[in-house]
């Protein structure tokens, strides 16, 4: 993979990022399931529908409308959830749900933008509350994503900005209007029909394992094709949880020595038959 060189000329310069199937092997929305219904937040039956609606994605992608449809499925099942503890979940959680289904071409293509001096944002419809901690992860600090309500600390199950389609090349202009972006030179990277009006937005569109109207579109235009089949942890970040094992697991181990050494001195003192 050729690095994207810097143009001195060019004042900035930014690479624009899809999330799911474009950086990671899932879909960072439905990703949760298994985590939200340990903690109390679903069902198992609302578990096992999010899973389904995983496989369903993974398999066949989805429409618009079905894009449409999955987000307010999960706007109405949020509304209520305290942010924080989603927050923490997301979190604590990220090293086993989501690093090991990033793409090591995308992780390295992330970081040769960085290293030509490029912007780098991941640009997502998943909730930004997802999207920041992968984007941490990866060493991204610049994030679009889809906006829910929160008061008094809890969702509303209103979303106030949908970041899908024609909403996201409009967020990447405004950003420009901002930034002073040359977007004739920058990047944007997509699997997705979806994500047309944002790689059409800027003047190197990249389409990352694309699906089939895509892959047509790109094909036609003559846009560069990546294939990206690499799924690798990035981090082994531990949780919460493993500390506190480990913290326990430690303090079990101190106390089996302390035992032991006074034990020991214990025999060592004690008069010999």
């Amino acid at each position: 993979m050729n690095a994207p060189k810097l143009d001195t000329h060019q004042p900035r310069i930014a690479a624009f990022f899809d999330l799911d199937k474009t950086i990671i092997a899932t879909s960072s929305a439905l990703a949760y399931g298994r985590e939200f219904m340990h903690s109390g937040l679903i069902t198992p039956a609302e578990a096992l529908q999010m899973s389904m609606a995983k496989a369903t994605y993974m398999f066949s992608g989805y429409s618009s409308e079905q894009m449409d449809h999955t987000k307010n499925q999960l706007a109405h099942l949020i509304t209520g959830w305290n942010e924080e503890q989603v927050r923490e979940i997301a979190s604590d959680t990220l090293h086993s749900v989501v690093a090991p289904a990033i793409y090591a071409e995308a992780r390295d293509l992330i970081h040769m933008h960085q290293e030509a001096g490029h912007d780098v944002v991941i640009i997502s419809a998943s909730a930004r509350i997802l999207v920041e901690a992968i984007a941490a992860e990866l060493g991204v600090d610049q994030v679009v994503a889809t906006e829910l309500t929160v008061v008094d600390g809890k969702f509303t199950g209103e979303v106030p900005f949908y970041c899908k389609g024609a909403a996201k090349a409009q967020a990447i202009l405004d950003l420009t209007d901002k930034r002073g972006y040359q977007l004739d030179h920058s990047f944007a990277y997509s699997d997705s029909i979806t994500d047309l009006p944002m790689l059409e937005a800027v003047g190197n569109p990249r389409a990352v394992n694309p699906d089939r109207a895509l892959k047509k579109v790109a094909i036609d235009r003559d846009w560069e094709i990546h294939t990206f089949k690499n799924p690798v942890a990035l981090f082994n970040k531990p949780t919460k949880r493993d500390l506190q094992i480990s913290t326990g697991v430690a303090a079990g181990v101190a106390a089996v020595v302390g035992s032991v050494m006074w034990w020991n001195k214990r025999n060592s003192s004690a008069p010999q038959a």
